[in-house]
């Protein structure tokens, strides 16, 4: 089998985590299509390339190491995972890619425990990621910041915010880092210590924005605004702030078209700088979503009557397909603005439709504002046509509900409310679970009740409320003892049929009841009520009991991700709200329409949270980043170091030596009694034959006595 090729490893990336956050590799050792540019598609270093390339490479942080990081992760080799990515550069990006790669792979793994293994690395990077860029901040903010938009070449162009949403590392949002750039560009040029009845106001009274109520950030705290700077003009088109640029000797960050007007006093700039933060057009878009409810509400109960259409109603026909306009442009032009680029090409290209349309229909309330806007489109199609009127109000009279409940998505933006959204979310599942065992048990006890108590009544609707709609009004208490219990029944003979049977009170002709075994739909409804309003209430209990807990202390983390969503979706939509929004789509399509006949070549591709750094620029960035990194490590080390576990460890080592060393002189004490107890029995054996050889015949008598055994020395 041949060995893979790395376009083919580069393919299986792509597979795993899509066209704009899997790293990639050149084909056939071809070389950087992006020659020249400050911002480079990456290129693994497996392919033949020239050693310039190769040095530049290195010098940027595209070293063999993130290959092998690649490697590494694919294979689950956790321990050198982790020393690939110490020796490599892009630390933080290279953790959250790694955390969303693995659990990515996790997700498609079949062996529970190497998922577990790949779910448990993972939550490794997420915290490597975290810790680092939370040293990172500590040293410096502006460049945390900058770190935080910054194109990453080496995971496709993506931005470490991108990583951390699409990996679901929502610790990583809940840094003061990332929340203080959130709320720095939900703000704007405004500041973020500014009251919000302050902004109430100014909003409804646009000349209290000269005033010193509306705070702006001075002159000197916008170096950062000035790399993140918000385009006004673009803003009011629907496109915010753009990309970047990169004048190749100079200035390592600048952003294009934003109108600087040379000469205008400060407080002139207020009125734009204003209505283009995303809190304003956040506001401007909850004031006309009220309204539209409104609207929507008296025209249904008031003014909804056949023919012609009224002015109300034209203008909430209006009011909806501004709002489909807007819908359209977010999922066909790219709402998520720096999802719509495609890395390679000599410039900045539309990512093909069907991948904008998937990044815009993956947020839940996309897909609800679609449906929504679908059911309005129906039932003003069935109120239009002759004979479908009440049709089409009772469409329109459930799209009303859809629309209503949208408004939970305005609500993610508090702190308080938040969470609890998230909570529910997370209940929701519960109920399902909850329904289908009490569907299941409400069936069963309808149709066994049904068939005992009206074995002859073939009026199927009646027959089907008594099955299911007659048992869930029981849960709640609604027991109607005189259609069931034949002892508060009058005993006739109702039925044409032969048997004893019961006519309830009031009912009509064809609804009688049986006699027979009435004893056994008594105890019935005696054990469904006992099952359903003790078991399973209490078991639903218990099971939001749990989601809560669970949820709880992580519902703070859970808001903080959303509220990136939340920020990035306003950050791009225009100033303008709906229906005043249609001027900003008629801008955007003479402007289009203009390109198109002049042919010229289209408008830089709209950037939103990315930044595009000089060579020179992101040299400097990477540098810093891994002279942070190596002091986390550093630091990391001298932790574990002198962490209680270490210490126990060590103390846990010198035992065991001593134990060894304690070991070996009871050896020692051995051998000694051994060698006494030898030296003792050889004593013995000598004294038995010099006592021997003393009484022998052998030796002359009046010989020598022997010697005296040998005392201490005086």
């Amino acid at each position: 089998m041949a060995e893979p090729r790395p376009p083919d490893v580069g393919q299986v990336l792509r597979m795993l985590l899509g066209e704009t956050r899997a790293p990639r590799y050149s084909a056939g050792g071809a070389g950087d299509p992006h020659q020249g540019q400050g911002c480079r598609e990456s290129v693994g270093l497996l392919s033949d390339r020239a050693p310039s390339e190769l040095m530049l490479d290195a010098i940027l942080g595209q070293a063999p190491w993130s290959d092998l990081l690649l490697w590494a992760l694919l294979l689950n080799r956790a321990q050198m995972a982790v020393y690939f990515w110490e020796m490599g550069s892009n630390a933080v990006a290279s953790a959250l890619g790694a955390c969303l790669l693995l659990r990515v792979l996790a997700r498609l793994e079949s062996e529970a425990e190497e998922a577990a293994r790949r779910k448990d690395l993972a939550a490794k990077f997420e915290g490597l990621g975290v810790d680092l860029f939370g040293e990172c901040y500590r040293s410096s903010e502006k460049r945390a910041a900058r770190l935080l938009l910054r194109r990453c070449p080496l995971w496709g162009d993506a931005t470490c915010l991108q990583l951390a949403m699409q990996a679901d590392a929502r610790a990583f949002f809940a840094q003061d880092g990332v929340q203080s750039l959130l709320t720095q560009k939900w703000w704007g040029e405004m500041d973020s210590t500014t009251p919000i009845w302050a902004l109430v106001l100014a909003f409804f009274c646009p000349p209290l924005i000269y005033t010193n109520l509306i705070t702006f950030r001075k002159s000197e705290d916008e170096s950062v605004q000035k790399d993140l700077a918000f385009d006004i003009d673009r803003g009011l088109n629907g496109e915010g702030p753009v990309g970047l640029a990169e004048p190749r000797e100079k200035k390592a960050m600048r952003v294009l078209g934003q109108p600087r007007r040379r000469g205008c006093p400060p407080r002139l700039r207020r009125w734009p700088q204003f209505w283009g933060a995303p809190v304003t057009a956040f506001m401007g878009n909850v004031v006309s979503y009220l309204l539209f409810l409104l609207l929507f509400a008296w025209v249904l109960i008031v003014d909804f009557q056949p023919g012609a259409p009224s002015a109300l109603e034209l203008l909430l026909y209006f009011w909806a397909f501004t709002l489909l306009c807007e819908e359209f442009r977010q999922g066909l032009g790219g709402g998520w603005g720096s999802l719509a680029t495609r890395g390679p090409g000599p410039g900045p290209q539309q990512a093909p439709l069907r991948r904008r349309l998937s990044f815009y229909l993956a947020d839940t309330w996309n897909q609800c504002d679609l449906v929504a806007l679908t059911c309005f489109l129906l039932g003003v199609g069935c109120r239009l046509t002759p004979g479908l009127y009440d049709l089409g109000r009772t469409v329109l009279c459930l799209d009303f509900m859809v629309f209503t409940l949208r408004l939970l998505h305005i609500f993610t933006v508090n702190k308080q409310l938040g969470p609890k959204i998230v909570i529910v979310n997370k209940m929701m599942k519960d109920v399902f679970f909850f329904l289908f065992f009490l569907g299941v048990w409400l069936v069963a006890y309808g149709v066994a009740t049904e068939g005992l108590l009206r074995p002859r009544d073939r009026d199927l609707p009646n027959v089907l409320r008594r099955v299911f709609y007659r048992p869930y009004l029981q849960i709640f208490g609604q027991i109607p003892q005189e259609d069931m219990d034949v002892a508060l029944m009058e005993h006739a003979n109702c039925s044409s049929e032969h048997g004893f049977w019961a006519r309830p009170p009031g009912a009509q002709a064809g609804s009688c009841v049986s006699l027979y075994a009435n004893w056994l739909v008594v105890l019935l409804l005696i054990i469904f009520l006992l099952v359903a309003n003790i078991l399973l209430l209490n078991l639903l209990i218990a099971m939001f009991s749990d989601t809560f807990g669970k949820v709880q202390g992580n519902s703070d983390l859970y808001w903080k991700a959303q509220r990136y969503s939340l920020i990035r979706e306003f950050h791009s939509r225009p100033a303008l709200a709906p229906p005043l929004i249609i001027i900003s789509h008629v801008r955007l399509l003479i402007r289009q329409l203009r390109r198109r006949r002049s042919r010229l070549p289209p408008s830089p591709v709209v950037e939103h949270f990315r930044v595009c750094l000089s060579k020179e620029a992101e040299r400097r960035l990477l540098t810093w980043e891994s002279v942070q990194k190596e002091n986390f490590l550093l630091a990391r080390a001298r932790d574990k170091r002198e962490s209680d576990s270490e210490r126990l460890k060590r103390t846990a080592q010198k035992v065991d030596t001593a134990l060894k060393q304690l070991r070996r002189i009871r050896e020692y004490e051995q051998r000694l009694k051994g060698l006494e107890q030898e030296v003792q029995h050889c004593s013995r054996v000598l004294g038995w034959v010099a006592d021997a050889l003393s009484r022998s015949t052998l030796l002359p008598p009046g010989g020598p006595p022997p010697p005296a055994p040998s005392g201490p020395k005086d």
